[in-house]
């Protein structure tokens, strides 16, 4: 019986193996991430007697070469979160932390729990893809977030509000949006009011059809009315254009990295079994959908329903000391935010579209008739949500 303390860090690891009553095999010792020395790991553990069992925390993805190594050699792994960890508090009441100090910890844990560690199985590779693309789409739209505010921001001062000219939806096929694209061309009120009405809407038209934008000519009247009744703070000058088109160029280059992304991302979904299943819940549309598959993963890896809950840190355990039991208690947010917030935007498409006919959305009105607080019953409809999730798409993936 052989328990291997794994601490993982970037680039490298510190190793412990102990066996229970405190025999230490191995002292703290540092492993280079590299082919070499992970294969001399591999082959020491291998070559102790007895059953040898490896423990390490999730580490953003610093974990997964020595894991995924050690996995393929045949070589018992668990990967445990950090909060086990951390909870777990070992025979000492120092509050020191170092490598050593962890690696130690968790061989220690191996030897107590050693019953209940799951083995690691690595993710394949297309839901491993699939899950960096989401992370990836919702930095850049932050980003987006960022860029257009500042956008919005210079334009006040040349062409005020210019953005609000125009309703159109971002163009699917590069994410642009048309009133970002009209401020490219006419990046001050000036460009409008300057010449007459008549030239604009020639020029305006032209832009369309060179641009594959509707045109209207009512429209047209419209934006020529509101840029002669405003007045650009900045000078029409090469120095103010340079400004608004920088930002512009920026914007809309954010825009066509996320249309790129989230066209991926819908690729990587629809080629997993679940996808037809998850498509067809409430809610979960293209973007939505391809996201909560994302952060969820396979769901068969979870043991039960509450497990998921669990993950996505929606769950509220209970909370009782001799006579004294609390009946309100909030969630615990131990679990994947990225999860929540996907989870929070498709209880916001049910709750704005409002569909009779629909269970989550029918849960959610009585909750809300109920008198209970905005935050109470979308935070109840999203775990029912996720209840449904479960048992939907686990009976998918057992049926292909």
């Amino acid at each position: 019986m052989n328990a291997v303390g794994i601490d993982v860090s970037k680039g490298k690891s510190t190793v412990t193996v102990l066996r229970p009553f405190g025999e230490v095999v191995a002292s703290p010792f540092d492993v280079e991430h590299t082919e070499s020395e992970l294969k001399e790991l591999a082959r020491f553990l291998k070559s102790l007697p007895g059953e040898t069992r490896v423990l390490m925390e999730y580490t953003g993805r610093y974990y997964e070469p020595i894991a995924r190594y050690l996995h393929e050699e045949g070589i018992f792994v668990s990967v445990i979160n950090a909060i086990l960890t951390h909870d777990y508090k070992g025979n000492t009441l120092r509050k020191a932390k170092t490598d050593k100090i962890d690696s130690i910890k968790l061989a220690g844990m191996a030897i107590d729990r050693w019953l209940e560690l799951r083995e690691y199985v690595p993710e394949d590779e297309v839901r491993q893809t699939l899950k960096i693309c989401n992370r990836q789409y919702n930095q850049y739209n932050k980003l987006k977030t960022m860029l257009k505010n500042n956008l919005i921001a210079l334009l006040d001062q040349t062409f005020p509000d210019v953005n609000k000219l125009f309703n159109s939806p971002a163009r699917k096929s590069d994410g642009h949006e048309k009133w970002v694209d009209f401020a490219l061309k006419f990046w001050h009120c000036e460009c409008v009011c300057g010449i007459s009405e008549k030239q604009f809407k020639e020029k305006y038209e032209r832009w369309c059809k060179r641009n594959k934008y509707y045109y209207n000519a009512d429209k047209a009247e419209d934006i020529y009315a509101e840029a002669c009744g405003n007045v650009g703070l900045l000078p029409m000058c090469d120095s103010t254009k340079l400004l608004v088109s920088q930002a512009i160029l920026q914007l809309q280059a954010m825009e066509e990295t996320l249309a790129a992304i989230k066209a991926e991302m819908q690729r990587l979904a629809s080629s997993l079994p679940e996808y037809s299943t998850v498509m067809s819940l409430y809610g979960a549309g293209e973007l939505l959908g391809s996201q909560l598959i994302a952060e969820i993963g396979d769901v068969t890896r979870f043991k039960s329903k509450k497990s998921l809950v669990a993950f996505a840190g929606l769950d509220s355990p209970p909370d009782q000391s001799g006579g004294i039991n609390k009946t309100s208690k909030a969630i615990t947010k131990r679990g994947s935010a990225a999860l929540r917030k996907t989870l929070f935007q498709v209880m916001s498409v049910i709750l704005q579209n409002s569909p009779d006919d629909e269970p989550i959305y029918t849960y959610l009105d009585k909750k809300r008739s109920e008198g209970k607080p905005y935050k109470v019953y979308m935070i109840a409809a999203a775990n029912k949500f996720l209840r449904i999730y479960y048992a939907r798409t686990k009976l998918a993936l057992v049926n292909t």
